[in-house]
């Protein structure tokens, strides 16, 4: 299935026709505090992000509301002019006011100048994939994402997108994705002890649609729990290399883009993903989520 050379935990996965490292890299933390402003070591961001690629990995998420600006100038002063093999993701919908608050922004003149910011800060004439935030900075929020989802489509069709995504969203709301336009991931909160989605995970799965976890550990609380960490004891592990591993062995089709701003996290990251969980470390760790 896969052309793309890794060595990275859980090979590739192929978004459309970009072929991604399964590993890959959320570049959220590398803003300041609040994910607002430069980061405060601002020469080790960019070596999180040219040691991402030295590692192997092949895909990048990031927002031009990370910062806001912040995170996108970093990977372009990091890594512009990009690796042929080096996708970076990037999502709309979604803007930041004077106290660090997240508003929705989906109107059709926002998500037109959100996708030109984009390509101003990132330095590309198109983006490879972009997903559209829905929700709000409390979780998903039911309602129709047609008008949203129909101007990006749009942007597509003039070249300015190759591939649709879809963030913070319902399960209708994936099928009502789906209905307008090809949509070759979707990213939500999902982890260890966070499972709503199981269901959604199988039937993309079955579709070769992309499932990318966002908090894979947690977020802002990390994961604790008994069961996980007797786990990662029992395998001489830590628990955070627990959940993300577990992640990886759960479905074919999910994504890791853990975010860290360290270069030492980076790569415990992902030598933790690559344990092996056995058939009794997963029934004990499915306990978790219920």
């Amino acid at each position: 299935m896969s052309t793309l050379t890794t060595s990275l935990p859980g090979g590739t996965w192929t978004l459309g026709d970009l072929e991604v490292s399964r590993f890959g890299y959320g570049a959220m933390q590398l803003a300041g505090p609040g994910v607002m402003g430069p980061p405060l070591d601002y020469e080790g961001a960019l070596a999180v992000l040219r040691e991402a690629v030295t590692l192997g990995i092949t895909h990048i998420d990031t927002a031009e509301a990370y910062g806001p600006h912040i995170t996108n100038s970093l990977i372009r002063e990091a890594l512009h002019p990009y690796p042929r093999t080096l996708h970076v993701v990037t999502k709309v919908g979604a803007d930041r006011d004077d106290q660090g608050g997240w508003t929705p922004a989906r109107k059709p003149d926002q998500l037109r100048r959100a996708v030109e910011e984009n390509l101003e800060t990132l330095g590309l004439d198109v983006l490879d994939l972009v997903n559209l935030r829905m929700g709000d900075a409390h979780g998903t929020v039911p309602g129709s994402l047609a008008e949203a989802l129909e101007t990006l489509t749009e942007l597509q069709q003039q070249g300015l997108i190759r591939h649709l995504g879809v963030s913070n969203v319902l399960t209708e709301q994936v099928a009502e994705a789906r209905s307008i336009a090809p949509i070759v991931s979707v990213q939500n909160m999902y982890n260890l002890a966070f499972r709503q989605d199981d269901g959604l995970i199988d039937s993309l799965a079955q579709d070769g649609i992309a499932y990318v976890p966002f908090f894979p550990l947690g977020g802002f609380s990390p994961l604790q729990s008994e069961e996980l960490s007797a786990v990662a004891a029992r395998l001489g592990s830590t628990p955070m290399s627990v959940a993300l591993a577990w992640l990886l062995q759960r479905s074919e089709n999910i994504l890791l883009i853990p975010g860290t701003s360290s270069v030492a996290h980076l790569r415990e990251n992902v030598t933790g993903a690559a344990l092996m969980l056995s058939a009794e470390d997963v029934a004990e760790l499915d306990t978790i989520g219920g």
